[in-house]
């Protein structure tokens, strides 16, 4: 694109896409790792995050979440966070571990 970049690839744990609606749904039975959308990051400046209707997600480079911790505080496996439309609260999608994954195998 003219302003940002896409991101392709990523695999949702614990929830999963839905096109539909466009936000995070629940993972269907025995679905344990779903392909997420392409996922467009724009940069603005001085954005505020909204208070509800998006739940911040994490993206790890392996399944293997726990890394060497860095001198920033985050594992070295984490990546970024980047906020995913839902419908529910973030606490719904943290107990269910929902994270977006960059490689199911390493």
């Amino acid at each position: 694109p003219d302003h940002g970049c896409y991101i392709h690839g990523l695999f949702l744990e614990g929830a999963r896409w839905d096109p539909a609606a466009f936000q995070l749904a629940e993972s269907r039975p025995k679905e344990l790792y779903t392909e997420m959308a392409v996922i467009w990051l724009l940069p603005v400046p001085h954005r505020q995050p909204p208070a509800t209707g998006t739940y911040l997600c994490p993206i790890y480079k392996t399944l293997a979440r726990a890394g060497t911790l860095s001198t920033t505080g985050h594992s070295t496996n984490y990546v970024m966070a980047v906020e995913i439309p839902s419908d529910k609260p973030q606490k719904h999608w943290i107990k269910r571990g929902t994270a977006l994954i960059c490689a199911l195998d390493f």
